[in-house]
């Protein structure tokens, strides 16, 4: 039996952003006293202000401030609190950190350094868990990480292989390869990002399963050595191994597989005496359906998943406060039955990014704007998040802007409310992936259920092709700076007629003329007319009449024949953005100074698209080049970039070498005509 248990008061929560925020709002509720700890770059953010109190804790590097386990550790002391909770990253599954807390008679949210050390090697893992009965994917774990070796075991898996870094997560020192020719290559870039992630650049090899779903059952266990689990998590919808939607239960599944899973995840947690959150990964090998299909142990993350609100969905459960109940020492809140009888209904998530699927998924930094985290949202919908609209997104950590979750009683209407939530969450400032997002919930096929980690680039063309701007949207744009106008001039409301900013005229309908500069750099011409019908706009080949004009917050409206429409807008001097159900598109308006244009100074030459690190030039100054050929490689915001030439020609100059920092816009290689 374990000891007495031992009440939480105060909890320190090693961590930042949206995880920070939600373990917050689970102690308010429970009356524990939250404590913050931030970066420089993190003073002003959403976390800080939440918490009962704040310690700044380093420079904006997580290397210096949220990984540094002596400042997380010194500000639980100077601040009284008896627990950490460490979230999901940064030092969460680290047990060196568990094993300090315990030995400065601090509670750890989360499993013990032995379970955690079981489960942080992928080979040692996956050994253990085959010993435990849990099946496991063909592949190589050995200690021999010679190139000579790993050439000849993948050889034996047969190809495809997916190299793996042992210590890797998130996606990282991952590399599917098709060939033994490029099985070099993968190696030494799977290592390299191995080791600048985790400081391990061991390896393993796996028989890449060629249609898989990426399946996870959320576990828990208490001191008392009870383990349960709260049924499955589909996560199969990726890009570059990164989950994008999540959904609980797994569309298709049977009740005798999902029974063989569970106790499989049960199984794999005993053994390891396995106490808090956890999550077991399978890879389900759906080449012949989902039905009896063979499902193998990928990894334990012992820890929260980013996911975990889909579970909290259907079972009805705080998944936080389970784990602080548990960590101070209760048993665990239900048993396997009484989960059982609860669980009902469907639920879905998306991971709102700052980043461009329309360039490769590229991440993207700058102030966001519109988004509130904290508007009303419908009946069992609910949005996690960790910043607000003046935030900043940053090169310094993971680009998530927030969770988006919905409940339905089938899983169509936890989809079709997913979906009405998403149109309602707009982001201007940077580029994210919420058009996407939304092309992949209202694709046919998911909305089917047949969903599979290929699904992404199964359906590029359709995913994956930038908006088109329409001239109509440039006649909308016009409509929206005339709504904007109207509303300041509402708020700076005078009796001066001649401070008026409404362009009126004595006996004359208000006419003007707009300029924007096309996607193409071309100048459009936009004539906009406000008579007492309505509003009229126009271009050289297109016209658009409108009535009733609203601008009520972010939100435009007018009636076209009858029907009204509705979009979200943001106006400034420089751009107008529109956002609609399906597309977010940012005009720019035509420099009023007659100003030049942002052009690269020509079609050979590559800038650096965000600040980064060069790690490899992979061409050299006179070498012949073809369009998509490799030119360097660049680390940014913790994921290997791949700059790749943008013509054919010859390499005329490199901006920088390898080892090199290099700024947002920085110049970092010249191509040159082919001679």
């Amino acid at each position: 039996m374990s000891d007495a248990p031992q009440k939480i008061r105060k909890l320190l929560i090693a961590n930042r952003g949206e995880i920070a925020c939600r373990v917050m709002a689970t102690c308010q509720t429970l009356g524990i006293k939250t404590v913050a700890v931030y970066s420089e770059a993190d003073k002003n953010a959403l976390h800080v202000a939440m918490a009962d109190e704040a310690v700044h804790i380093g420079p904006p590097s997580a290397s210096e401030s949220y990984l540094v386990i002596d400042k997380i550790i010194d500000a639980a002391k100077t601040t009284g609190a008896d627990a950490v909770h460490p979230g999901y990253g940064f030092l969460s599954e680290n047990p060196e950190f568990t094993d300090r807390c315990a030995a400065e008679g601090i509670i750890f949210i989360g499993p013990s350094a032995a379970s955690m050390n079981a489960m942080a090697l992928k080979g040692a893992a996956k050994k253990l868990m085959t010993d435990a009965g849990v099946p496991v994917v063909p592949g190589y774990h050995g200690e021999d990480q010679s190139l000579d070796v790993l050439t000849e075991e993948a050889g034996k898996i047969g190809y495809p292989v997916l190299i793996k870094a042992v210590a890797g997560g998130g996606g990282k020192g991952m590399r599917i390869v098709e060939k033994a020719a490029d099985l070099p290559a993968g190696i030494e870039a799977a290592r390299r990002e191995g080791e600048n992630s985790f400081g391990n650049g061991k390896l393993l090899i796996e028989k890449l399963i060629q249609k898989p779903r990426h399946i996870e059952l959320q576990v828990f266990g208490d001191r008392d050595g009870n383990a349960v689990h709260l049924f499955e998590r589909d996560c199969s919808l990726q890009r570059r191994h990164q989950k994008v939607v999540e959904e609980a239960p797994a569309p298709g599944m049977s009740a005798e597989m999902r029974r063989a899973m569970g106790d499989a995840a049960v199984r794999a947690a005993q053994a390891i005496d396995y106490v808090g959150a956890g999550t077991v990964e399978f890879i389900v090998d759906v080449a012949n359906g989902l039905d009896d299909a063979p499902f193998y142990f990928m990894e334990m993350n012992t820890r929260l998943q980013v996911e975990h609100p889909v579970t909290e969905m259907i079972t009805g459960q705080d998944l936080v406060e389970w784990q602080i109940s548990v960590a101070e020492g209760h048993p665990l809140p239900l048993s396997q039955d009484e989960i059982d009888v609860l669980t009902h209904g469907h639920a879905v998530e998306v991971r709102l990014y700052a980043e461009d699927p329309f360039n490769g998924f590229l991440p993207s930094i700058g102030t966001i704007g519109l988004f509130d985290p904290f508007a009303e949202t419908a009946p069992n919908t609910r949005i996690d998040a960790g910043v607000r609209a003046g935030d900043e997104v940053s090169i310094h950590y993971d680009p998530m802007i927030a969770k988006l979750i919905a409940w339905g009683d089938s899983r169509a209407d936890a989809v079709h409310a997913l979906t009405e939530l998403l149109a309602q969450t707009p982001v201007i400032g940077l580029a994210t992936n919420r058009d996407f997002l939304m092309r992949a919930l209202k694709h046919p096929e998911f909305q089917a259920g047949d969903v599979h980690t290929g699904f992404i680039p199964s359906h590029e063309d359709i995913l994956l092709s930038a908006p088109v701007v329409e001239t109509r949207d440039y006649l909308v744009a016009a409509i929206a700076i005339l709504a904007n106008r109207h509303k300041h001039d509402a708020m700076q409301a005078t009796d001066d007629p001649w401070a008026a900013l409404d362009g009126f005229r004595l006996n004359l309908p208000h006419s003007e003329l707009l300029k924007f500069e096309t996607i193409e750099g071309e100048l459009l011409i936009v004539t906009l007319e406000q008579t007492a019908s309505g509003v009229h706009v126009k271009s050289a080949d297109e016209a658009l009449s409108v009535s009733d004009v609203m601008l009520s917050g972010d939100s435009l409206s007018f009636v076209k024949t009858g029907k009204r429409r509705q979009i979200f807008v943001s106006v400034s001097d420089e751009n107008v953005s529109l956002i609609d159900d399906t597309r977010t598109l940012t005009l720019k308006r035509h420099a009023r100074d007659g100003g030049g244009s942002d052009d690269a100074d020509g079609p050979g030459t590559i800038v650096a698209p965000m600040p980064g690190k060069i790690l490899e030039l992979k061409a050299s100054v006179g070498d012949a080049v073809s369009k998509g050929d490799a030119l360097l490689v660049m680390e940014a915001m913790k994921m290997e970039q791949t700059i790749t030439s943008p013509r054919d020609g010859i390499v005329a100059q490199f901006g920088a070498k390898a080892g090199d920092q290099v700024s947002d816009g920085s110049m970092l290689v010249v191509v040159s005509d082919p001679e």
